[in-house]
């Protein structure tokens, strides 16, 4: 099965002896990140740090002239991944052997949010989500397709893997983040996601819905659940919560948003880069997930993608929906975390493989070689080399 490994330029400029011991791993690719959010790394084997804080979500490239005149732009990363970091980095490990591709980030920003609060996700009681622009504005659905044909094809890379592609909701870290203190499972990070800007209110309404009407029975549901009275059952739950009728409608205007958002998107893509680049989505095989793993319709993605990468921490069972759309040319790359000290398991990486591939998936994924310790880099390389 063949293996990539996430990385950032970071983790490889300034530091000569990166590239090959990427390639050292047994990794016939790297998904190197081209558009990032903000986040706070290690990088344990950099001759020049150890921490890197990137402030903001930024692209890793100077970008072009696509953007002039433009609001909503993407906005250029600071001392952490100066000039053309994704660039340099790319052409190192492309020196050692390696297949690069893409790795972009979408709808998760949190300074645009904040200097464009229009924007972001409201929530049922007001609440904006700086750290999720909402994917029904069409000014922000022109922005996030335009940043994916541009951070996606770029020089050298022969594929790329698009996360973040769909809605966003509230339960992904942001700053210091303090809002564990009640369970809300599945049903209530549904409900919390739920979007109330203008868009979206005019969204419900093309569904039969009054949209304060909704605001208000949303706000009524989610009460048993702060009150730690009502145990979460899923979508069941949803429907339980918000009567089956209703949350089918919120569920509609929904689905086909991320969809349409994620046609595009792809399309987009394929019209800028060369013949035979491959396109792929981190992927939940359940529509009404949000977060980094897009939910998505297993069927409907795999007609519009090459394929997905899935999260398999808690193990491979969200690649079988995908194995059962009998698409045999489909990538199905299953996820695994190698970090030990964030709850990866590099030790386990050859049975977590092996396990995969039982349930249909073709590639693996390591997150990641950057923030792994030379014993976690030492477990992965016995791994892949038992493959």
């Amino acid at each position: 099965m063949k293996a990539s490994t996430f990385v950032y330029p970071w983790d490889v400029n300034g530091d000569p002896a990166a590239a090959a011991r990427i390639a050292s791993l047994g990794v016939e690719q790297v998904t190197l990140a081209a558009a990032y959010h903000s986040t706070r790394a290690l990088t344990p084997r950099h001759p020049r740090h150890r921490i890197v804080t990137a402030e903001h979500a930024a692209v890793l490239y100077p970008v072009d002239g696509r953007w002039e005149g433009r609001a909503l732009r993407p906005y250029a990363a600071g001392d952490w991944a100066p000039g053309d970091a994704y660039g340099e980095a790319a052409e190192a490990l492309a020196g050692a052997g390696l297949e690069v591709h893409t790795w972009v980030v979408l709808a998760h920003n949190s300074r645009l949010g904040a200097e464009h609060p229009q924007t972001s996700v409201v929530n049922a009681y007001g609440d904006r989500y700086p750290w999720a622009p909402c994917i029904a504005q069409p000014a922000t659905r022109a922005y996030l397709v335009d940043l994916a044909a541009e951070a996606a094809v770029r020089p050298g890379a022969s594929g790329t893997e698009l996360e973040s592609l769909g809605w966003y909701g509230l339960q992904h870290l942001h700053a210091h983040d303090k809002t564990g203190g009640v369970g809300l499972g599945d049903a209530g990070q549904y409900l919390m996601a739920l979007c109330f800007c203008p868009a979206c209110r005019d969204g419900y309404g093309a569904q039969g819905l009054d949209a304060d009407a909704l605001a208000t029975a949303v706000r009524e549901a989610l009460e048993p659940l702060w009150q730690g009275t009502q145990q979460d059952e899923g979508w069941a739950g949803v429907e339980k919560l918000l009567g089956a009728e209703t949350a089918a409608a919120t569920r509609a205007w929904r689905d086909d948003t991320a969809r349409t958002l994620q046609e595009a998107a792809v399309a987009a893509v394929r019209a800028a880069a060369p013949d035979g680049f491959q396109v792929l989505l981190h992927a939940d095989p359940v529509t009404y997930h949000v977060g980094a793993n897009a939910g998505v319709d297993p069927a409907h993605i795999l007609s519009v993608a090459d394929g997905v990468v899935v999260p398999c921490a808690g193990g491979p069972g969200l690649i079988t929906p995908f194995a059962g759309q009998g698409r045999e040319d489909a990538v199905l790359a299953a996820n695994f975390g190698v970090v030990s000290g964030m709850g990866g398991s590099p030790g386990t990486l050859a049975a977590d493989t092996a396990r995969a591939r039982e349930h249909g998936a073709t590639e693996i994924r390591l997150y990641h070689a950057g923030l792994a310790s030379d014993a976690d880099l030492s477990a992965v390389r016995e791994a892949l080399a038992a493959r």
